[in-house]
C-alpha cells in the first residue's frame, strides 16, 4: 500500500515537472537574430538616398547612452551627410535589458527628430516614421527610405 502510494505520487510529480518545463518552453520565444547579416540586409536594401558608414562599437555608449554590459553584440550605421538614416540592430543580455534599451532608441530617435527639425524638414520627417522594436532580447532602430521594405526584413527576423 505504501509502495503504491509513493509510486503515484513520484508518478504526479514527474507529470506535474514535465508539464511545467512544456509550459517554460525552454527559455525565449523570440528568433535567434543575426546582428549583423540584418544590419547589413537593411542597409543594403532600405537606404537609397544616402550611404551609410558603420559605427564602432566603442561610440555606441557616447551616442545611445547605453551602459556597460547592456549590449552583447551589435552593428551600426549612421549617416555621413547630413541625413537622418541609421540602422542599430543589438543584442542585449536579456530581455528586461532590451526593453531598456529600447526606450534609449526612441530617446534618440527623439533627439534626432528635433535637431533635424531645426534646419532640415525632409529628414525630420523620416524621423516621424522611425522603427523601434523589440523582440526577445534584440532591439532595432531603423531611419530610412523605404519603410514597407524594411517592416519586411525586421517581420522575417522576427520582428
Amino acid at each position: 500500500m505504501k509502495f503504491t502510494r509513493k509510486l503515484i505520487a513520484f508518478a504526479a510529480a514527474a507529470a506535474a515537472a514535465l508539464t511545467l518545463t512544456a509550459c517554460s518552453g525552454g527559455g525565449s520565444s523570440a528568433k535567434s537574430v543575426d546582428v549583423a547579416k540584418l544590419a547589413d540586409e537593411l542597409n543594403s536594401s532600405v537606404i537609397t538616398t544616402d550611404t551609410l558608414t558603420e559605427t564602432k562599437s566603442e561610440m555606441l555608449s557616447s551616442i545611445y547612452f547605453f551602459e556597460e554590459g547592456q549590449v552583447v553584440n551589435s552593428k551600426v550605421y549612421m549617416s555621413g551627410n547630413a541625413t537622418a538614416d541609421e540602422i542599430v540592430v543589438v543584442e542585449c543580455k536579456d530581455e528586461n535589458t532590451a526593453k531598456d534599451v529600447l526606450e534609449l532608441l526612441k530617446t534618440r530617435v527623439s533627439n534626432q527628430s528635433e535637431l533635424f527639425a531645426s534646419y532640415n524638414a525632409d529628414e525630420a520627417g523620416k524621423l516621424d516614421k522611425a522603427i523601434v522594436k523589440t523582440s526577445g532580447k534584440y532591439a532595432v532602430m531603423v531611419v530610412c527610405d523605404d519603410y514597407d521594405k524594411a517592416e519586411s526584413l525586421l517581420k522575417e527576423a522576427g520582428f
